[in-house]
Formats: C-alpha cells, sequence, structure tokens
C-alpha cells in the first residue's frame, strides 16, 4: 500500500497555456500524471472550487477556474492524493476483473447504467432464460456447459445474454425514440432504426434518416440513450457536425456535454464483451 508522502508540480504546454497544462504528483511508490482544464467562471464565489475526476481509464483530471493559480491546483492535488491513488486502484482492479469476460457467475453485466452480479443456474426442469431478479442477472441453462479451452467462456452463456441484450434495446430504444420525437420537432415521420452491434460507434443516422443504434447502448442509462437518439436525430436536420449541428443539439439537449462524457467514460466497459 502507498504511504501518505506526496510531491506535485504542474507544467503549462507552451502552445495552450490556458486550456492544456499537465502535473505530475508521487504518492508513495506512484506516479500519477493529470491533465489540468481551465475554464471561465463567472461567479466568483464558486470560482475558487477545483474538481478532481479519476476516469475508468485511469485518467486523471482537475477541472479549474481560469484564475486559479499554480499553487491553489497543487493543494487540492495534494489534499486528494490518497482518495486519487484509491480510484485509480479500484478502476484497475475493476479492469482486471471485467476484461477479458468470460460469463462465468461472478462477473458484472451493465443494463440501463446499473450493474448486475451475473449467476448462471442450472435447471433440467426450465427452459433456458435470462432474468433480472433482486441485483442479478440469472442466466439459467437445462444443461451444464463446459469453458472454452481457448476463451475460457462457459460457452452458451453469451448467446443467451446477446439475444436477451437485443430483445430489450429493441423495446427500450423505441419507447426513448417516441419521447424523443416530441422534442425533434423537425421530424415529420417516425423514423425507423435497426439493432447493429458496433465497436466504435453508438449509433448512426443515413442521409434518408434512418438510424441505426448499436445494442450495447441498452447497458447505459437511459439519459445516455437519450443523448445518442437526439445526436442521430440531429442529423435528419443537419447531416454533418456543423456549428448548426451543435446549436440544435444543445437546444434539445442542453446538458448533452456532460451526458456525453458519462458515457464516453464507460464506453470501455459497456463495449466489452
Amino acid at each position: 500500500m502507498a504511504n501518505s508522502s506526496v510531491t506535485a508540480a504542474i507544467n503549462k504546454k507552451i502552445n495552450h497555456p490556458t486550456t492544456a497544462e499537465c502535473g505530475v504528483f508521487s504518492y508513495g511508490n506512484a506516479i500519477i500524471n493529470y491533465d489540468v482544464i481551465r475554464k471561465s467562471v463567472s461567479n466568483k464565489v464558486k470560482s475558487r472550487k477545483v474538481v478532481i475526476k479519476v476516469h475508468p481509464d485511469k485518467r486523471v483530471v482537475v477541472t479549474v477556474p481560469d484564475d486559479a493559480t499554480d499553487e491553489s491546483v497543487q493543494e487540492a492535488i495534494l489534499k486528494r492524493a490518497r482518495w486519487i491513488w484509491q480510484n485509480i486502484e479500484e478502476f484497475s482492479k475493476q479492469k482486471n476483473y471485467v476484461l477479458p469476460k468470460r460469463y462465468i457467475s461472478g462477473e458484472t453485466q451493465f443494463y440501463l447504467g446499473r450493474r448486475y452480479v451475473l449467476k448462471v443456474l442450472i435447471d433440467p426442469d426450465k427452459m433456458s432464460n435470462v432474468k433480472l431478479n433482486r441485483g442479478k442477472l440469472n442466466v439459467t441453462l437445462r444443461h451444464d456447459c463446459a469453458l472454452d479451452p481457448e476463451s475460457g467462456r462457459l460457452v452458451k452463456v453469451k448467446p443467451l445474454i446477446d439475444k436477451w441484450y437485443q430483445h430489450k434495446a429493441k423495446i427500450i430504444f423505441y419507447e426513448r425514440l417516441n419521447k424523443m420525437l416530441i422534442k425533434a420537432t423537425w421530424v415529420t415521420d417516425i423514423p425507423s432504426f435497426r439493432i447493429m452491434a458496433m465497436k466504435k460507434q453508438w449509433g448512426s443516422c443515413s442521409t434518408k434518416g434512418n438510424l441505426v443504434l448499436n445494442p450495447h447502448l441498452i447497458k447505459a442509462s437511459k439519459e445516455c440513450i437519450d443523448y445518442v437518439i437526439l445526436h442521430e436525430l440531429c442529423h435528419i436536420a443537419e447531416h454533418n457536425h456543423s456549428e448548426r449541428f451543435w446549436r440544435l443539439l444543445t437546444q434539445v439537449m442542453p446538458d448533452w456535454k456532460q451526458v456525453k462524457s458519462k458515457l464516453d467514460d464507460m464506453a470501455e466497459i459497456y463495449l466489452n464483451e
């Protein structure tokens, strides 16, 4: 375990002195890098606040007011050094635990932003199925199944879970699409959508206005699903990421940046198979 000795330093990058700073500090034997983002704040009371966030990929980002001194940033970092280190350690353990998935009891699955523990049950009197029950995702098999020697996975479990996610995605995406259409007043007809697994995209919109949504998105919260759907609906009006596109998205979802950040933070975990 790391001890409590810490040191810190901040270096301003010459090209972007107000928006692209980085720093480093040590906590015990650990050397931890962090990025500093400066934001303009009109309220001088709130301008003293320093916000530190540790992301699932173990990035440490420190958001500070544009008038914050290097000394105040360093002081905030050093005060929370232990907390930062502990969060990095937690994400390291989580990544080791989740990746790669073996689809065995005890692993974590996500649904609508909530974490569920996977439990594999064998019951010859029941049909194979997947059900949520009291914080667990129960997968029932009629017969025991062997582990794949190469992947270490229970071979019959993943197809059942994938099918369950696909089924839930169709229902929830249709429900959220109808709700988002109330905001997307420029869309005159209900657009069609299909489910297709993608490695790097949550969704897409064709020039004809047809949507494609990633079934892995069902693992995220409803507000994240709403963001992706609204993003694609905005493409029906603006087919590129122009300034008008972002204005339209902000108009229908003012907090889209925060929601997108939440989704981005969990992307590696949600997309993991």
